[in-house]
């Protein structure tokens, strides 16, 4: 369980480094990149799998106020991409920056919480 744990951390964080990094790179020339998307579509179905996985291993009593927190940034990331996607005329540097920074935050509050 440890194994799958720790591989799912890792396309979790891939995840979230997609969308960093594809939002960071349109900054210039306002775009949600077709990557993004994915990226937070797989960092959010990797972490509802993460939480499944501790829960029915048993490895430790997962923070559900913390889950919780994680899972609203990382919906309304997902929301954010959905919209800019399918509305590319409301995509502006703001709109990219709030995705960027929901992004920031939400890999903070996995470090930094504990």
């Amino acid at each position: 369980m440890e194994l799958l744990k720790n591989l799912l951390v890792v396309l979790h964080l891939l995840g979230w480094a997609v969308v960093l990094g594809g939002t960071l790179v349109n900054m210039r020339t306002p775009k949600i990149a077709q990557g993004v998307l994915h990226g937070a579509l797989t960092a959010l179905v990797t972490g509802i799998l993460m939480v499944g996985v501790i829960e029915m291993g048993d490895l430790y009593e997962p923070n559900q106020i913390k889950i919780a927190v994680k899972l609203l940034i990382a919906l309304a990331v997902t929301a954010l991409v959905v919209v800019g996607q399918r509305r590319p005329e409301k995509v502006t540097t703001g709109y990219l920056g709030a995705i960027a920074g929901l992004t920031v935050v939400n890999v903070a509050v996995a470090v930094l919480w504990r």
